[in-house]
């Protein structure tokens, strides 16, 4: 799964966390991510129409005071679908490759760029009884919560240990914060250990007051008044 990126990389920070193995809409409509966008689509081989995103800690995605605070690691992003807009924008679609570091943002130029590391996946021996406790804890959750609302997954679960850590990462609704640590975990078994956690604490509050789903019961701060 895991692509390596070239040494500097288009950029597009946004107000979430991506995960490798995953494919998101955008709508792009500010000019220096057309721009950016442009710049891609021009590139002959569609394997190396490769940007980059990172999170954003503070500040928002677009206008002159965008992006004020990024995350460090991102997520290698492939461009596979682009529509052109009667406005001049774009939809496009992109399938996350991989990971990076970035080490230095520049923004002096049409669009972002970024010069990065690439970071792979550490390659470490995963027990199988971690991807039978992961599997069998989502499966867990998912008929928890389709109790109140859609089921949250619609396909069969990988078997394959690093695309079932991407996929319960990405599926999980969780606070930046914890997407961000599950992007940044270090190899694919810490990475199942971590998301497994989770989502045992998200049953666990649903347990506690089960006539909620437990992403609002997980992220309601509770007040003495």
């Amino acid at each position: 799964m895991t692509q390596p990126p070239p040494g500097v990389l288009p950029m597009f920070p946004l107000s979430t966390v991506l995960f490798p193995g995953v494919s998101i809409p955008l709508h792009v409509f500010e000019e220096r991510y057309r721009a950016l966008v442009q710049h891609l689509a021009a590139e002959p081989d569609p394997a190396r129409r490769l940007f980059g995103s990172v999170a954003i800690r503070e500040g928002y995605e677009v206008g002159d005071h965008g992006a004020q605070s990024l995350y460090r690691v991102g997520c290698v992003l492939q461009l596979s679908e682009i529509e052109p807009l009667d406005d001049g924008g774009y939809d496009i679609v992109a399938v996350g490759r991989g990971r990076f570091r970035l080490d230095r943002l520049r923004t002096d130029g049409d669009f972002p760029q970024a010069e990065v590391t690439d970071l792979g996946d550490g390659e470490v021996e995963v027990p199988a009884e971690l991807v039978a406790r992961s599997r069998a804890t989502f499966t867990a959750y998912r008929a928890a919560v389709s109790q109140f609302r859609a089921d949250p997954f619609d396909g069969a679960l990988p078997r394959d240990p690093q695309y079932l850590s991407w996929t319960l990462a990405a599926l999980v609704p969780l606070p930046m914060a914890e997407r961000q640590e599950l992007l940044e975990a270090p190899n694919t078994r810490e990475r199942l250990e971590l998301v497994t956690g989770m989502l045992r604490e998200e049953l666990r509050a649903m347990n506690v007051i089960p006539s909620l789903p437990a992403t609002e019961v997980a992220r309601t701060r509770w007040s003495p008044n």
